[in-house]
C-alpha cells in the first residue's frame, strides 16, 4: 500500500485501483496517523483494493482538558453524559464525514462498499453520522465510544437500514468511557431494529491483538471481494 498525506488526512492506497473504503476516525487529542500501523496487523489479502483514509480532526479548544487546544471533533464539555453536549460540533463532524463518503461515491466506490470506523470521540462521530445516512453503508465499527446525543436518535431520525452491518468493541476496564456507555448505546440501537455483533474485551482505553484481528476477518468479509 502507498501512504500519502493531505492537510486533512492520511490515505493508504492498494496496488489496484480501489474498489472499497474504509473512513477511520481517530479520538480525542490523537490524530490521522493514530490508526495507520494497525492496517498491516489486519491481515488482509495482499491483493485487496480498500482504501483507508484516516481524517485528521480540526485543532479546537477542549473545554473539559482545560480550554487546551487539540485535534477535536467536537467540544466536550464535561464527563455528565447526561449534561449538555456541542450539538454544533457534532452535526459539523457529522456533515464533514458525510462529505467525504460523498467524495468516495463520486469516485466510483459504493456507499455499501465503504466502512465507517471511529475509536473513542471518532466512533460517536461515525455512529452519528452512518445511523443518519438514508443509504446503508458496508458497515460500521464503533470502538471504546458511547451514542452522542442519544436522545435525539429516534425510529424517525435513525435512517440507515437496519441491515448496516454493526461491529461494536468495548474494553471492559474502561475508565475512560465505561463499559456501561457501549452497552447502553448497543441497547438503544438494539432497539431500533439494528443487529449489533457486540464484543468485550479484558482491557482499558485501547486496543488489543485478539480484537485487531476480529476487525480484519469482518473486514475481509465485508469488502474483500472485488
Amino acid at each position: 500500500m502507498t501512504l500519502h498525506e493531505t492537510e486533512t488526512e492520511v490515505v493508504l492506497e492498494p496496488a489496484a485501483p480501489a474498489t472499497a473504503a474504509v473512513v477511520w476516525l481517530h479520538g480525542l487529542g490523537a490524530d490521522g496517523h493514530d490508526f495507520v500501523p494497525i492496517v498491516p496487523e489486519l491481515r488482509l489479502p495482499a491483493d485487496h483494493r480498500i482504501r483507508f483514509i484516516f481524517p485528521h480532526a480540526p485543532v479546537r479548544r477542549v473545554t473539559l482538558n482545560g480550554n487546551m487546544p487539540m485535534r477535536a471533533w467536537f467540544d466536550i464539555y464535561g464527563l455528565d453524559r447526561d449534561g449538555p453536549q456541542d450539538s454544533e460540533g457534532i452535526e459539523a463532524a457529522r456533515q464533514r464525514v458525510r462529505g467525504r463518503i460523498g467524495d468516495l461515491v463520486d469516485d466510483g466506490i459504493p456507499a455499501a462498499r465503504i466502512v465507517l470506523a471511529g475509536f473513542s470521540q471518532g466512533g460517536a462521530v461515525a455512529m452519528h453520522t452512518a445511523l443518519r445516512m438514508p443509504e446503508s453503508l458496508g458497515g460500521l465499527l464503533p470502538l471504546s465510544t458511547y451514542l452522542p446525543l442519544a436522545s435525539t436518535l429516534t425510529a424517525a431520525t435513525a435512517t440507515a437500514p437496519t441491515s448496516l452491518p454493526i461491529l461494536m468493541m468495548h474494553g471492559q476496564f474502561d475508565p475512560v468511557l465505561p463499559l456501561t456507555l457501549g452497552q447502553a448505546a448497543r441497547d438503544q440501537l438494539s432497539g431500533l431494529g439494528y443487529s449489533v455483533d457486540w464484543r468485550d474485551y479484558p482491557m482499558q482505553h485501547q486496543v488489543c491483538m485478539e480484537q485487531i484481528t476480529e476487525i480484519g476477518r469482518w473486514i475481509k468479509t465485508l469488502l474483500a471481494a472485488t
